[in-house]
């Protein structure tokens, strides 16, 4: 776990030596709060598999900086202590339950955090066969950038993201609404969490980003793509870090990055099925 201000940063590699990912994260205070509630570590297993986690504390300066340290100490614990036959799917979503557990359990034993609680988001990936496994809860995003292409896969669990999906409100609007922040899932508050699950096959040269809502709300996803096309994974974070506090972010503002330098085994299966189907059928001649 990092504190505000710091910056974590690996780049694994292979037996050969060529490496097959590039990880940084870098949590910041911002330009308007006077302490951080963001959270942010990750557990590098092997030199193919790494986890990652960002949390965005609510509650109060307190209660909100307790929450996330615990949602990353309690999910990088639980995910490391696991067993591998489960599939790192399996043991993140159980890490991410165990860590709303402990803040829901602190919460009832201390009575001046009983309001804290905190998003959280947690990438596992293991970059031989180029699987990403994430746990969502809250409000911060994770995008994948392909090719110059950015997509939030991630979903926004707030009151206002509920409305645009509901097409009652723009993004544009949504993007300054005053309610934005207001959360509709979060750890900590219920014995259980409704946790998002997502899976997806990496690419070579895919870019993962995490980052809460100090970011996003002031840098827009194609400045995300356009800051990130090219460094290591420490410089960019600091790049977006910077950019947002330049543009005086208003919250706390943290962001994690990975780099996949390998073609995963299950995205080069999917492509030669298509690159055979496109033979049989004549196309692409």
């Amino acid at each position: 776990m990092i504190a505000a201000g710091d910056a974590m940063e690996t780049d694994c590699a292979a037996t050969a030596g060529a490496p097959l990912f590039d990880l940084a994260l870098h949590s910041d205070v911002g330009t308007g709060r006077a302490g951080n509630e963001d959270s942010c570590g990750q557990l590098v297993e092997n030199e193919r598999t790494a986890l990652f986690v960002v949390a965005d504390g609510v509650g109060g300066y307190e209660g909100g900086e307790i929450a996330s340290a615990i949602a990353v100490e309690a999910t990088l614990n639980a995910f490391r202590d696991s067993p591998a036959a489960w599939g790192p799917a399996k043991r993140l979503y159980r890490a991410v339950q165990n860590a709303n557990i402990a803040i829901h359990n602190k919460a009832l034993v201390v009575p001046e955090l009983r309001r804290m609680a905190t998003t959280c988001t947690a990438v596992a990936i293991a970059a031989d066969d180029g699987m990403l496994h994430a746990a969502h809860v809250g409000d911060c995003r994770l995008y994948l950038i392909r090719e110059r292409q950015v997509e939030q896969l991630s979903r926004d669990h707030t009151v206002i993201g509920e409305r645009v999906r509901m097409g009652l409100l723009s993004a544009e609007r949504a993007r300054n609404h005053p309610d934005r922040s207001a959360l509709s899932r979060c750890l900590g508050q219920d014995l259980i969490a409704s946790i998002d699950q997502i899976t997806i096959p990496l690419r070579r040269d895919d870019r993962i980003v995490i980052c809460s809502d100090g970011l996003w709300s002031v840098v827009e996803e194609h400045e995300v793509e356009r800051i990130t096309r090219a460094g290591a994974a420490a410089e960019l974070c600091r790049r977006l870090v910077e950019e947002a506090n330049r543009r005086g972010t208003p919250d706390n503002l943290t962001v994690g990055i990975f780099r996949m330098h390998a073609e995963g085994a299950t995205a080069a299966r999917r492509r030669g099925w298509r690159e055979r189907l496109a033979a049989i059928l004549g196309l692409g001649r």
